[in-house]
Order: C-alpha cells, then structure tokens, then sequence
C-alpha cells in the first residue's frame, strides 16, 4: 500500500451571507498586512457509505482536483480534541481513479465501515479566494479562505450554495498563531459570521450525515436507573474507543496498539463483571473473540514495552555504553515488523470484521436478563463485591519471595476489579471514583513488575545469542531488572492498605 503524508489541521469554520463583506483587520488593529491571492477553482468528490457512515462519525474522504494540494484526503477527528483539529491524511490524485477509493485509504477506515461500499455521495465545487497572514519574519502563519460553495448530492441530484470563510494555522504547533487565529476568527464573528464546525459536504447532506454515529454517545444513568442504561453506556464508551483505536493501529500511530488492548480488556472485563444480567451464550462469544483479538495484537504491545524499558534501564546502568543498546533495538525492532504483519493480517480478516460488526450491535442493543432492568443501586454493587473479593483472596497469598506468576494472577484480578470499580464510578460518585483511583495505581504497579519478568526472560535468550562484551551488558540488565522486580512488590505492599482504606469507603463493597 502507498504511504500517506499526514498532516495536523486546525482550522475555524465560519459561515457568512452571500453579500457579506470582510472587516478590514488591518485599520482594527488585528493584523498589521494580510496578503490576497488569486481566485481559484476546486471540485471535490466525497465517499461514504449509502448510510453516510463515515459523516457521522466526523470523518470525511474526498478525491480533490485543483488547488495547491489536489488530492486524496482523508479528515480524521483528534481525540480529546475540540471539533476544529483533524488529522488530514493525504494521498496523491494517482493513488486512485475516480471512484475508486485507495487501499492505504480503506483500509484505515474499514473498522469505521465494515462490509458497506465506499460510493460517491456528494461534489463540492469551490471558488476560493485565499489570503496569507505572515508573521515578522515574512513566515506565513495562518491562511484565511473566502470560498464560496456548491454541492451536489449523488444520490436526488440537489444542488445547495453557501459562502464559508476557513482561518487555518500553518502549524498546529504554534501557539502565538493558534492564538491569532482566534482572534482573527473572533473579528469575522464579531462582524457577523457564524461559527460552523461541520465540513462543507456534511452541512449540505443535513441530518442524513450530521445525526449520531452507528454507536452513539449514551449517558450514563443514576442509582436509581435501570442496570441496562449502565450496561449500555459502558458498551458503548469502550467499543467506540476501539473502533477508533483500530483505525490508529492501521495508522501505526503510537500508543494505538495499547490503546485498542485496553478496550479489549474493559470490554471483556464488563462482560464479566456485568455478566449475572447478560445472556450467557452471547456474553461467551463475545469474550472469545475479543480475547483472540487482544492475543493477535500482544506481541506488538509487549515487545514496544521492552524496547522502550530496555533501553531506559541501559542508560541508567551504563550510559556510555552502545553494544547492548543495538544489540536490543535490532532484534526487537525485527520482532516488532514481524508481530505488526501478523497483527495486521488479523485485522483484515473476516473473523475481525465480524468481530466489530457484533461490538457495534452489542453496544445499541446488549442481549441482557430480566435482571438487568432492576435499579442500579439494587444490583451493581454486588457484581463489584464480586471482583474485589476475589483480588482481595489473591493478594492474601502474596509474599516478596512468591514465585512471579502469583503476582501476575493478583495483576489480572487487580485489573478487573480496577475496571469494574471505573465502569460504575460514575453513577456511585466521588468516594467509588477514589476507590477506582486506588486500584490503578496498584494495577501500574503490577504491571510494570509483569514487565521485568518479561524482561527478564528476553534477555536470557538474548545473551545466548551475544558475544561476550554484549552478553556480559546483557546480564548486568538482567540482575538489574530481578531487582527492580522486588522493588515493585515492596511498592505494591505499601500502596495495598490505601486501596482497603479506599474500598470501605467507597460504598459499593
């Protein structure tokens, strides 16, 4: 597949009248110079699926012609971002035919589309007049457009026009022209534009592309609420994070591996702690899966983990030295491509793709017992006594001198009363959010005690492999990362009576 260019957009969308005419921001004091270019002319044709999938979740993919940067453009949003970041990822116009979608393309988005089609929904013809704001350097640090816009939709052949204004930043980092943009934008408005954050094509579809998304955002219900409004929320907050995650594995942007883990997990783990009030067969099948998707993706996930802690304990026990540092990044780096063309295989797979097909149906409609209609207060508690009666068992059996896989049970009983105690913690309040706080710093701590056991592992079979100044490196690594190991089960013991401190406060067990 051709490797896109990725590109971070900022931008403020404005909509004016036909007649509206542009304050002059020079004699106002916002700008001291703003540079006019010529008019020019661009068509854009949209693709999405018949149900506009892709418009409801705030992404848009066109084939633009004309303008400076004619193209394939895919527009993703920025998570924990306003609606005016995007993640603009680019394609040449020879990466694909008219009407034919590029693979790299599809690809990205296909947890968002599934089995439906990519078709032309809508073209966007554009006159655009642009302006160049520079800073004193002469540097352009934010453009300005004046487009003005016709869109015809594929499918009734409908024609709207409107006028819109874009104040973009060059740089989305650069703070003194994030801030100017504001104002600039705050100038339009204050002479009578409107701000807008939908895309030109998505205003002119209408509600068709502007109404929720196939998992939309549920709230999430009181005490007093059904058990399945609960149930539904949690679903839903954690198959939209993978979904999205998802799409960053294929983007090979980072922490999207961990990420879409971590979904799995809370997926699982609400399937688990919920599932006295779900459908057995169905709860089993689910788990199955996602438990197959999370093993598919752990190489990836573990062996990041190693490069990055192997690497940082080298320089803490030798800065000077280089051999094992290479020795470490060549063989992991191999094991990483290896284990992401596996990973990627398995998520372009059918069985992955009806894996997100069910996650999306469990999320609207979860398939739940009679029981899961009774109030909140009435049944949630017990299904967290649940999970924290079983960590508490397990971390009654620890010792500093436990063997390993003990602690490593304790971590994965941690996590779920961890996810548990988090899944509820917002119908419970602040003293169950506390408890959920206490539970995650010792499942970090757990962690990072499973990662030098890993650790240690790989550096036993790397040494074998070594010669002897490298070898020799390799085991200094080794006694250095058994000792961090005990150091995070005496960290462990010093935090466990906050976390019992925590749960008898936490009014849920």
């Amino acid at each position: 597949m051709t490797t896109p260019s990725v590109h971070r957009e900022v931008e403020r969308k404005l909509r004016v009248p036909a007649q509206f005419t542009l304050p002059d921001l020079v004699s106002s004091g916002v700008l001291t110079s703003w540079a006019p270019g010529g008019p020019f002319e661009m068509t854009a044709v949209y693709y999405d699926t018949p149900d506009l999938r892709l418009f409801r979740w705030r992404i848009t993919l066109r084939r633009r012609v004309g303008g400076n940067d004619a193209g394939w453009h895919l527009k993703l949003p920025v998570a924990k971002a306003d609606g005016s970041s995007r993640d603009e990822v680019t394609l040449p116009l020879e990466a694909g035919a008219p009407g034919l979608v590029p693979a790299t393309l599809a690809d990205i988005v296909s947890p968002l589309v599934r089995d439906a089609q990519l078709l032309p929904v809508v073209t966007v013809t554009t006159i655009r007049t642009p302006y160049l704001v520079s800073d004193s350097n002469g540097n352009s640090i934010i453009e300005i457009v004046d487009d003005q816009v016709v869109v015809s939709e594929t499918a009734n052949q409908t024609t709207t026009s409107f006028r819109e204004i874009e104040v973009e930043t060059m740089d989305a980092e650069n703070q003194s022209a994030l801030a100017l943009m504001d104002i600039i934008a705050n100038a339009f408005i204050s002479a009578g534009a409107v701000p807008g954050s939908t895309s030109k094509a998505a205003s002119a579809l209408g509600a068709r592309a502007t109404s929720p998304p196939d998992i939309p955002v549920s709230a999430m219900t009181t005490r007093e609420g059904v058990a399945v409004d609960a149930i539904r929320s949690i679903i839903g907050d954690h198959a939209r994070h993978l979904l999205f995650a998802d799409v960053g594995v294929r983007r090979d942007t980072e922490d999207s591996v961990h990420q879409m883990r971590v979904a799995a997990r809370r997926l699982r783990s609400t399937l688990r702690t919920f599932g006295p009030l779900l459908e057995s067969e169905w709860t089993s099948t689910l788990t199955e899966e996602l438990a197959w998707m999370a093993q598919e993706l752990g190489a990836i996930r573990d062996t990041e983990v190693l490069l990055k802690r192997l690497i940082k304990d080298i320089g803490v026990l030798d800065p000077s030295d280089d051999l094992a540092p290479a020795a470490i990044t060549a063989w992991l780096n191999a094991r990483l491509k290896s284990a992401r063309a596996g990973a990627l295989a398995a998520l372009r797979s059918d069985r992955h793709e009806y894996l997100l097909e069910d996650l999306v149906t469990a999320a609207r409609e979860p398939q739940v017992l009679d029981s899961a209609y009774l109030p909140c207060e009435e049944v949630l508690p017990n299904l967290v006594t649940r999970e924290w009666s079983a960590l508490r068992k397990s971390v009654s059996g620890l010792r500093l001198d436990t063997p390993s896989p003990a602690w490593h049970r304790a971590r994965i009983k941690a996590k779920r009363a961890r996810y548990a105690v988090e899944a509820v913690s917002p119908i419970f309040g602040p003293a169950a959010a506390a408890f959920g706080r206490a539970l995650a710093d010792v499942t970090e701590v757990l962690g990072s005690h499973q990662d030098t056991y890993i650790a240690q592992h790989l550096l036993l079979e790397l040494s074998e492999k070594s010669d002897g100044p490298t070898a020799f490196m390799l085991g200094r690594l080794y006694a250095y990362e058994v000792d961090r190991e005990m150091d995070y089960r005496d960290e462990f013991v010093k935090l466990w009576p906050k976390v019992r401190k925590a749960a008898k406060h936490s009014g849920l067990v």
